[in-house]
């Protein structure tokens, strides 16, 4: 089995990232261009002005507010230090570790063993566990996810997922004009123009498909990023290995878990959401290499 650097798989896994966000601004820009060239050539920067304001306002709100619409979401309540004496020191003593400032700490309730972060920057983080990881997870094991939790938070990630929120917002409304201006376009019999017709159609209708699929993808590579980064935190792969071994055996899908704020989980709380995180089976395969 070939070792791997929790370093290299950092490095590599935001790099892939990287590339899949350029895939996502050539479709953006493709599509805009090829439906603003069926109306008028010089429509294509209005269309994606157009665009760009009604996505960035849209996910401006979101981004700013993110960890206070997760933690009210999933009726989570600050964790008092008194109350969770082990649970504030794992995270103290991991903020020294990496540098990080401390991050408000809540408490979910849930028999899962699950956890999250949000937040626009680690000065508005927050970190949310479950009352059931705390209770199964023994303090190593506990650590380990705590590492990865200040993993996405160190990386941006939430700030990263949001631009690319933004962008596949874009594809979508640019799409959606495209189709519904359809309506009010008159028929064009000229043969070439049918053909640009029919390819703007089909780019309008794949490529909020497509740039859905990119976006999963990334999602999972920030989980990947993460990991590393908790080992590079721990020095101890072990310890996030014997969580995920838990969760595959005692995790049940978390019904009162929205879809917009289930991506952050450390492990998926929802059965049809698993493509926004890798298996668990890959996950604890890859960090036995490191």
């Amino acid at each position: 089995m070939k070792h791997i650097d929790f370093r290299d798989q950092i490095q590599r896994n935001k790099l892939k990232s990287f590339f899949l966000i350029t895939i996502i601004s050539i479709i953006l820009i493709a599509l805009g261009y090829a439906i603003s060239f069926m109306f008028a050539p010089e429509l294509f920067f209005t269309i994606m002005i157009i665009a760009i304001m009604i996505s960035v306002g849209y996910t401006w709100f979101s981004f700013y507010n993110s960890h206070k619409i997760a933690i009210k979401s999933v009726g989570a309540k600050l964790a008092k230090r008194s109350e969770y004496p082990d649970y504030y020191r794992l995270v103290e003593g991991l903020t020294i570790a990496s540098g990080l400032p401390m991050p408000k700490l809540y408490i979910m309730p849930s028999k899962n063993i699950n956890a999250f972060a949000s937040g626009r920057n680690p000065q508005n983080a927050v970190i949310c566990v479950t009352t059931g990881i705390l209770e199964k997870l023994d303090r190593r094991e506990l650590e380990g996810v705590l590492a990865h939790e200040l993993g996405h938070i160190a990386n941006y990630d939430i700030r990263f997922i949001t631009l690319v929120s933004v962008m596949v917002g874009m594809v979508a409304i640019i799409s959606q004009i495209f189709l519904r201006s359809m309506w009010f376009r008159s028929s064009d019999d000229n043969k070439a123009g049918m053909i640009i017709m029919i390819i703007g159609i089909v780019m309008a209708i794949l490529a909020p498909i497509a740039v859905q699929l990119v976006q999963l993808s990334i999602s999972r590579k920030r989980e990947f990023t993460a990991d590393a980064t908790a080992v590079k935190f721990t020095r101890n792969p072990q310890a996030l290995i014997g969580a995920l071994e838990k969760i595959k055996h005692e995790n049940t899908p978390e019904k009162k878990v929205s879809k917009a704020i289930a991506p952050l989980f450390f492990s998926s709380p929802m059965k049809n959401l698993t493509s926004t995180h890798p298996s668990l089976e890959k996950r604890i395969e890859t960090l036995k290499r490191m």
